[in-house]
């Protein structure tokens, strides 16, 4: 398979065992690589050969890296940019700038793309290859592991633990590091006792835009005191809810997805969903945690407060977006519950589901929007799974979603 989007996110140290037409890496901003003494004169020598390119007048590079950009459209020709990003900060932040988000142009290019909204109007198609010895889920950009092949981009990699009391996917950047002290440690997905609900835990501070309007100068101040002292704190950024099978009745499972700082004012026209820029995991390592109350878990979350003097519109910004399985139906001949993947699952499954957006009439949401697929997974073949994820969600938001499915729920079917 081709080669993870999470090595374009290593350390500043591991860059200089890279070859130079190998493996992509851009170093956190944050990080700052400590070399010896006996690499100074190597050093000295990299620094004048980027001395030259970092002189390039701005103009030429702009041009350049816009041309780049334009003709470079799919991996893995598309790590030529990734590539332009690495040479020096002057290169990254013109990169940067020139590169958009895949909600505007509908690419994937940097990690930070993968907590970005999806496009609005193609959905991005990626598929998930499970490995059952090791209880790994990878998460590949392309249509089919037959279509694709080498093409194959990894985006992101889980592990499934089983705990006495819950399960974790721990989910990572890369396939072979999952530990949360890792920087390519993105977040992890966490069920109940009866796998009937799952939360979705951010190793990432919410995006400040994802904060209710009212809440942002009150908390600004106490926010970032928090972040400076919580060290790999989870945040919780949405819960997955399977509805509980009593009768054990025919047909798919029943799930519904909160995604609480998404504002179902997102899927309406002209609204935004939080769309965070840059990575910004770079806490002070010597703080010491916050003390956490006992019989709390180690979460934090982000629920709009207020005054409870609001108007409509801000009351209808603070609605969390709401996601619904799209209700098959039962198709006689085939004797079984059909919808309509439009080629993109081709083995009936359990898991196989379709989300669409649930407003109530108060909320003044388009018919159209409610109707839109917004995430859509299915089995094609023996342990692959397709992802077909749009606008507002992430590919880290569709990825966990797309976990719970892969979690027993004797209950729930």
């Amino acid at each position: 398979m081709g080669e993870g989007i999470g090595n374009m996110y290593r350390k500043g140290a591991e860059a200089k065992h890279m070859h130079l037409y190998g493996k992509s890496h851009i170093a956190p901003e944050c990080s700052s690589p400590v070399l010896s003494s006996s690499s100074s004169s190597s050093l000295s020598s990299i620094v004048g050969e980027q001395s030259r390119w970092t002189n390039l007048p701005p103009e030429l590079l702009l041009d350049i890296i816009q041309r780049v950009e334009a003709s470079e459209i799919s991996w893995p020709a598309r790590k030529v940019l990734v590539a332009c990003a690495s040479v020096c900060r002057s290169w990254r932040e013109i990169t940067k700038g020139v590169v958009k988000t895949p909600e505007q142009c509908g690419w994937i290019t940097f990690p930070i793309s993968l907590k970005q909204p999806g496009p609005r109007d193609t959905p991005i198609q990626c598929f998930i290859k499970r490995e059952r010895v090791t209880s790994t889920y990878r998460l590949y950009l392309g249509l089919s592991p037959a279509l694709s092949g080498e093409m194959s981009k990894l985006l992101l990699a889980a592990k499934k633990i089983k705990r006495l009391t819950c399960t974790e996917f721990f989910i990572s950047l890369v396939a072979d590091d999952f530990s949360r002290a890792s920087n390519t440690y993105i977040g992890k997905l966490r069920s109940n006792f009866l796998g009937t609900k799952f939360t979705i835990l951010d190793g990432e501070p919410p995006h400040d835009s994802a904060l209710p309007s009212n809440c942002k100068s009150q908390r600004s101040v106490h926010l970032k005191q928090v972040l400076q002292r919580v060290a790999a704190a989870n945040y919780n950024m949405g819960t997955v809810s399977y509805e509980l099978n009593v009768l054990r009745t025919r047909g798919p499972r029943r799930m519904c997805c909160t995604m609480h700082l998404i504002p179902i004012s997102a899927i309406k026209e002209g609204g935004a969903a939080p769309t965070p820029l840059k990575f910004t995991k770079c806490y002070n390592e010597h703080a010491t945690p916050l003390p956490i109350s006992k019989g709390k878990k180690q979460g934090i979350e982000f629920a709009s407060g207020g005054t409870n003097t609001t108007t409509e519109s801000t009351h209808s910004a603070r609605q969390p977006l709401i996601l619904k399985n799209k209700a098959p139906r039962w198709h006689e001949q085939l004797q079984c519950w059909c919808l309509n993947f439009k080629g993109r699952v081709t083995v009936a499954s359990v898991k196989n589901f379709q989300l669409v957006a649930v407003a109530e009439p108060s909320e003044n949401v388009p018919v159209a929007e409610q109707e839109k697929v917004i995430l859509q997974f299915g089995k094609i073949g023996k342990d692959i799974f397709t992802m077909d994820y749009r606008y507002p969600l992430s590919a880290f938001q569709a990825f966990a979603i797309c976990l719970s499915s892969f979690d027993t729920k004797p209950a729930c079917e």
